[in-house]
């Protein structure tokens, strides 16, 4: 199933386009869950991380779409992004947000279906790995690769990520638990790291090809430096 979501304050549209989208999913067979907003504010406020697609109007009266847009890719920069707009200038605009295309209103049939087959054609290809994390200010659907490490702050998470730094309530036996199969390994009772980040280890120093440094505790050493040289020579 794939999850689209629908934001335009003009309901009439967001009627239509439910309608072709619905009649999209009978004719390819494709399970479809379809989710309306009608103001770009309410979309971020309610963001749900299994979106996959947004068809997101421009010109809204409250908050327009591409302020909507990026506060979008701080929160998840995968979902795909398809722009509509009844004027042709907003649409090279729409790209410094990463969106998958943008479509001129009126919208027929033949343009929806062109634009579906190709995003779902594209889903297959690239299926990354994410992350939820959710705090105070929302829901981050964040991609493993982008995740460098994690460490204690403040009795909570923080998520050292390639666009920003993310405040998580989980434990770090939570996150260890989630992430452990995946190419993090806990180094230190505070940190978690990201083994395809790590550049080379000097006693209880890692260093980062980023350039971060963080520690290895001398109890967590030995098994540490087991797994690290495992993972290096998956790639020799």
């Amino acid at each position: 199933m794939i999850h689209i979501a629908i934001c335009d304050d003009e309901k009439d549209f967001v009627h239509h386009l439910t309608g072709l989208i619905e009649h999209y999913s009978e004719e390819t067979g494709t399970q479809i869950k379809i989710t309306p907003f009608y103001d770009g504010m309410d979309l971020i406020e309610k963001y749900d991380p299994s979106i996959d697609l947004i068809f997101l109007d421009i010109q809204m009266r409250l908050l327009d779409g591409l302020h909507t847009a990026e506060r979008l890719r701080q929160m998840d920069e995968n979902v795909g992004l398809i722009f509509l707009t009844t004027l042709t200038q907003y649409g090279l605009e729409g790209y410094k947000y990463q969106a998958t295309n943008y479509i001129i209103k009126p919208l027929k049939y033949v343009r929806l279906k062109a634009e579906l087959d190709r995003f779902l054609e594209h889903r297959k290809r690239d299926d990354t790995p994410s992350l939820v994390i959710a705090n105070d200010t929302g829901k981050y659907k964040v991609p493993l690769k982008s995740i460098r490490f994690v460490e204690t702050f403040n009795r909570n998470l923080m998520f050292h990520t390639e666009q920003e730094n993310i405040i998580s309530y989980k434990s770090m036996k939570e996150a260890e638990r989630e992430l452990s199969d995946k190419g993090f390994v806990r180094c230190h009772t505070s940190y978690l790291v990201n083994l395809f980040y790590i550049k080379g280890v000097k006693k209880l120093d890692i260093e980062l090809i980023t350039g971060d440094h963080i520690p290895v505790s001398q109890p967590k050493r030995k098994e540490f430096m087991e797994k690290l040289t495992d993972y290096w020579g998956n790639f020799l």
